[in-house]
């Protein structure tokens, strides 16, 4: 009998974190024995449990920086997805040449390469001839490419063409005999993200060698979906995916993959909502006069949605069921004090409540703001927080007053699910940016409770349409009206050419005491993906900007106590210009921050950048936000507008989703939510469409998936139910 039948909730829920997020936790024993799947008969392949040091060529070393990726074992390598793909195209004239830019050029050397020594730093230069023009070619620290670069020579090379004191040169190239690189012609390499020390070619080398050493894996769709919407087989797309032979093949792969991604989590998103459904609370609220007189007691009016998605939540809570709501609303619109509202009614009927929060200076800024909203209006109720980094004596002390229900709300981080954690009558959880947590994470706090009242709130925008299909466990609330006096943003798209002015802008307003965002698309350079990263253009900044105005960098590769450091800092005015990746998206609150620059804007979908913006505005002054479209391409310059012309979030989520194509995925992902590997809700809306209709006609046919055609989708299933059981001791 398949283990859907029967699996508690609880359990169910670690299912859900595996096929959502699908990593690894780092205490898995990759030697422990993979547990054979019920329904088929037949052994799951153990390779794909190995760690990548089974792989030829990985060490220790390299197994560790893999592992800096997310990347532990064979089957995270085969599914961390190449991010960007870079084609090789016919080369081109050297009159043509545009800097700026990855290109091949032939022709023939005009005299042997010349090296010469700065200091320890050794430069190999040579000069090549085609029937247009001259170009340098330059390399560093490769003095041994004399012998090959000789008078008379002829080669292709590709690389980035850059601008040196008005000259065009071409730096670092790849050298490649003619028939060699016409065998390359119109292929499409992957581009994976990187780490310091492990570099594409070693990634593209690794999962080839994995996807040469593994065995085919028996295909669990049911026959009849792949021949419906012509998906490919799936050990085909897995191996396409990463090494396409052209732009139609990676499509078709794509498709599917994404179709697998939506088809798992929107299965379990069904099985989540057939146990919740119409579940009594064993946690009744009684919603009285009270509450009326506490709004009446706030600083400030709530606006006409606030109050209409204020008694919904009562509605909820008073009603009898257990609450598993929703709240969407953009930045700004007045979610927290919905939550904190929510949360005061739990104290007063007796119960604790916990608010969860993606960062350690998000949960103390909520603790400091609650703290003073009660003391302010007199009231009787006791927050605590608790975070990662509070030392083991601050903890012990936070679970005692926890477990004794002398804090009636618990603020913190996912500290708020440890293990010593226990809570008196836990009545309501509340997470705030839900999609930073597994879904799991958010039901393990839930779990903590008597199967408590949950409330999850998100700024990220989606259509309502996509909002019911992808959030088909919760009930959704919107808060679509900002409060009064709030100043809309001011928005300009500008070109590379505006930074200087952007800077100086930058410069006033930090003397004027305010604070900048500066944000980049990736966090070291790349001599693959040509975008802005976070190191280098600190150090820009850092030149263009006086010595006594702080730029400092954040992303998301630093570690935790480095990141609250910088966070830290940042919110007391120490910092004045923070350069960071989207890490910033979520998860600190700076009202005197008034400016947000985004580099490359043009590779973020607007829903993202719309949610970047929303960093700014939280406070009393004019606050701008400056969008620089690198590439100059029209298109782009259309598709910031929608953001130049409105501050909706939601107006700009359906116009993103007209905008975006199903062949459209060459560039930094477009949805900031749901931290999907492949597929993306704005690209890819009309398969998620398609796949919610098809797991409910599923799932309405074959609840327990036991007809002999879901036979092996059921052991697939089990077989990540057996494996979460296993990474969570359960």
């Amino acid at each position: 009998m398949s283990i859907l039948k029967n699996t508690p909730l609880a359990e169910l829920v670690t299912f859900i974190n595996k096929l959502f997020a699908g990593r690894m936790m780092k205490n898995d024993n990759p030697k422990k024995e993979v547990k054979t799947g019920t329904g088929s008969g037949r052994k799951e392949n153990g390779f794909m449990e190995q760690p990548v040091t089974s792989l030829k060529g990985i060490g220790d070393k390299t197994a560790r920086l893999f592992g800096k990726l997310g990347v532990e074992t064979v089957e995270e390598l085969l599914h961390y997805y190449p991010r960007a793909y870079d084609t090789f195209r016919e080369p081109q004239p050297i009159s043509e040449l545009l800097p700026e830019t990855m290109a091949a050029v032939a022709g023939m050397l005009t005299k042997t390469a010349d090296v010469v020594k700065y200091g320890h730093l050794q430069v190999t230069t040579v000069t090549l001839r085609d029937i247009s023009g001259l170009l340098t070619l330059t390399w560093y620290n490769m003095p041994y490419l004399r012998g090959t670069l000789k008078a008379g020579e002829r080669f292709i090379f590709r690389g980035r063409i850059v601008k040196k004191r008005g000259r065009l040169t071409m730096e670092q190239p790849e050298i490649y005999r003619p028939e060699k690189y016409a065998s390359l012609v119109h292929s499409m390499q992957p581009i994976y993200g990187q780490t310091k020390g492990l570099g594409n070619k070693t990634i593209a080398k690794t999962v080839a060698g994995a996807l040469e050493a593994r065995d085919t894996e028996r295909d669990y769709l049911p026959a009849g979906l792949r021949i419906k919407y012509e998906l490919a087989e799936y050990n085909f797309a897995l191996e396409h995916i990463h090494f396409p032979k052209d732009e139609t093949e990676l499509l078709f792969s794509r498709k599917r993959l994404v179709f697998d991604e939506f088809f798992m989590f929107l299965l379990s998103v069904r099985l989540l909502k057939d146990k919740k459904e119409d579940k009594q609370s064993p946690c009744p609220f009684v919603i009285d006069g009270k509450a009326a007189a506490l709004e009446e007691k706030l600083p400030f009016a709530l606006t006409g949605a606030q109050k209409k998605v204020l008694n919904e939540v009562y509605a909820d809570l008073s009603g009898g069921h257990i609450m598993n709501r929703l709240i969407q609303g953009d930045v700004g619109s007045g979610k927290t004090i919905i939550a904190v509202l929510a949360l005061l009614q739990a104290a007063y009927n007796g119960y604790q409540g916990a608010l969860m929060v993606p960062t350690e200076v998000l949960a103390r800024q909520h603790f400091e703001s609650m703290n003073e909203l009660f003391t302010g209006l007199s009231l009787p109720v006791k927050p605590i927080l608790l975070t990662g980094s509070m030392t083991a004596r601050e903890k012990r002390l936070a679970y005692e007053k926890i477990a004794a229900h002398e804090a009636d709300i618990v603020i913190g981080t996912h500290a708020l699910i440890q293990e010593k954690v226990v809570y008196d009558k836990l009545g309501l959880v509340i997470t705030d940016e839900q999609h930073r947590f597994g879904v799991g994470q958010r039901e393990m706090l839930g779990s903590k409770g008597m199967e408590p009242h949950i409330l999850v709130m998100s700024a990220t925008p989606i259509p309502r349409t996509l909002a019911i299909i992808i959030y088909g466990d919760l009930d959704i609330s919107i808060i679509d009206e900002l409060p009064a006096g709030r100043q809309a943003i001011k928005n300009c798209v500008v070109g590379k050419d505006y930074r200087e002015n952007a800077y100086r802008f930058i410069e006033r307003e930090a003397r004027a005491g305010r604070q900048a965002y500066v944000i980049c698309p990736m966090v070291e350079a790349s001599e693959m993906l040509e975008a802005e990263n976070v190191i280098d253009y600190t150090k820009t900044l850092r030149e263009h900007l006086p010595a006594d105005i702080r730029v400092e960098y954040l992303h998301g590769k630093m570690k935790a106590k480095e990141k609250n450091a910088i966070m830290e800092l940042f919110a007391a005015n120490e910092i004045q210009v923070l350069v960071s990746t989207t890490v910033i998206e979520v998860g600190i609150n700076v009202p005197n921050a008034t400016i947000m620059m985004i580099e490359n804007a043009e590779r973020f979908g607007l829903a993202q950048l719309h949610q970047l913006r929303g960093r700014v505005g939280r406070g009393k002054d004019q606050s701008y936000c400056i969008m620089v479209n690198s590439s100059g391409e029209e298109d782009a310059r259309k598709r910031l507008e929608i953001l130049n012309k409105s501050n909706d979030g939601f107006f700009i989520a359906s116009e993103d989703l007209k905008l975006r194509g199903p062949g459209d995925i060459f560039g930094v992902r477009q949805s900031g939510d749901l931290e999907f590997r492949l597929a993306d809700i704005f690209t890819d809306a009309d398969i998620l469409k398609t796949v919610s209709d098809e797991v409910k006609e599923l799932m309405d046919r074959d609840p327990f998936l036991e007809c002999g055609e879901n036979r092996e989708l059921r052991r697939k299933l089990d077989l990540y139910l057996e494996r979460s059981y296993e990474k969570l001791n359960l």
